[in-house]
């Protein structure tokens, strides 16, 4: 496995490779860049087809980590881990005191904090190893409904950009994945007047946002082939690709996936077809400006965790409106946003 010759390495400073054979951890954390502060990011534990596609995961979640920290002017790096493995069948306090332990070996480097398939209560087991994590109970607690509130304020800003006002009244929304991030979505959404239609791959999730927003569901494949104002990928990465991009009959996409764009050309083609994008790291930095308060000098506030998500509509206007300008798909102007940012500092 050549790291370096990854398409997706992009100079991060630390790719560390972690096992513990009596917990069975494996898992893999990328720090990608400390110049703003210590790297931040989730913890994110998937059942992956190989070891390469866990590598490839950690670096461009870490990436838009960097990325999604200096968009949301906050005074970190980026960061992100991976643990290999069934969410169902592996999780155990020993593995993630392990896992602890190994985020203590790397002396504040990086901390980790929740994401896919991890809970507060499993950041809690890694903080009996080590104080190297954020999102913990008692503190700013669980981020989720910070990034749905963000995302929610993205798709109104989409909105008004495109079509001049915000008012979500019959406004078809089109979600694909129905974790804890997206539930809250869905729930903005559904009390704001918008109709939604709704998949993933656990059946539960459907039942239970069918029944408390009165979401139509369709299946995984129908998702894209949907006549809908919005689409909002809410689940893994990579859904907007050659094979989808046809299907596609929004003329949003904005959603709180990462990296929804399966390779940077594709953000181009989308602008090019008249869709509006909400760059993924933007519209969803909800949760981890959540997280940062816990760290803020004056103590957490709710209050001023909120506000600061609030800036999310304002940077998602100020994005579309150099994109329109610059004739330049909205991903590439967050980007060079973002590097601005990382270059000159806060």
């Amino acid at each position: 496995m050549a790291v370096f010759n990854q398409v997706d390495f992009d100079n991060h400073e630390q790719v560390v490779f972690c096992a513990d054979k009596e917990s069975g951890l494996r898992a893999i954390i990328a720090v990608h860049n400390t110049n703003l502060g210590p790297a931040v990011g989730g913890c994110r534990m998937w059942d992956y087809a190989s070891d390469d596609d866990a590598v490839v995961d950690a670096l461009r979640l870490s990436k838009g980590m960097t990325y999604k920290n200096a968009v949301a002017r906050l005074p970190f790096g980026g960061g992100k881990s991976v643990i290999i493995g069934n969410a169902k069948e592996i999780k155990s306090e020993q593995l993630f005191r392990a896992f602890g332990r190994q985020l203590e070996r790397l002396n504040g480097s990086y901390y980790s904090a929740e994401d896919v398939n991890i809970t507060c209560d499993d950041v809690a087991i890694m903080n009996k190893e080590t104080n190297y994590v954020l999102g913990l109970e008692g503190k700013s607690g669980n981020p989720s409904p910070f990034t749905a509130y963000g995302t929610f304020l993205g798709i109104k800003a989409a909105l008004q950009h495109q079509r001049g006002h915000q008012d979500l009244t019959g406004i078809k929304v089109a979600v694909q994945g129905l974790g804890a991030v997206a539930y809250g979505l869905c729930k903005h959404l559904h009390e704001a007047g918008a109709t939604l239609f709704v998949t993933d791959i656990n059946q539960v999730a459907i039942d239970r946002v069918v029944n408390d927003f009165a979401a139509t569901a369709v299946s995984i494949d129908e998702i894209y082939d949907l006549d809908v104002d919005v689409y909002a990928p809410c689940a893994l990465g990579a859904t907007i690709n050659d094979a989808t991009i046809p299907r596609i009959k929004a003329t949003i996409i904005a959603g709180c996936a990462n990296n929804q764009l399966a390779e940077s050309r594709h953000g181009e083609i989308i602008r090019e077809k008249g869709i509006l994008y909400a760059p993924d790291y933007v519209i969803n930095a909800g949760g981890i400006i959540n997280v940062y308060y816990e760290t803020a000098p004056e103590g957490y506030s709710v209050e001023a965790s909120n506000k600061h998500v609030e800036g999310i509509y304002a940077t998602l206007t100020e994005i579309f409106a150099r994109s329109e300008k610059e004739q330049k798909s909205t991903h590439l102007i967050a980007d060079e946003l973002a590097q601005e940012i990382i270059k000159n500092g806060l």
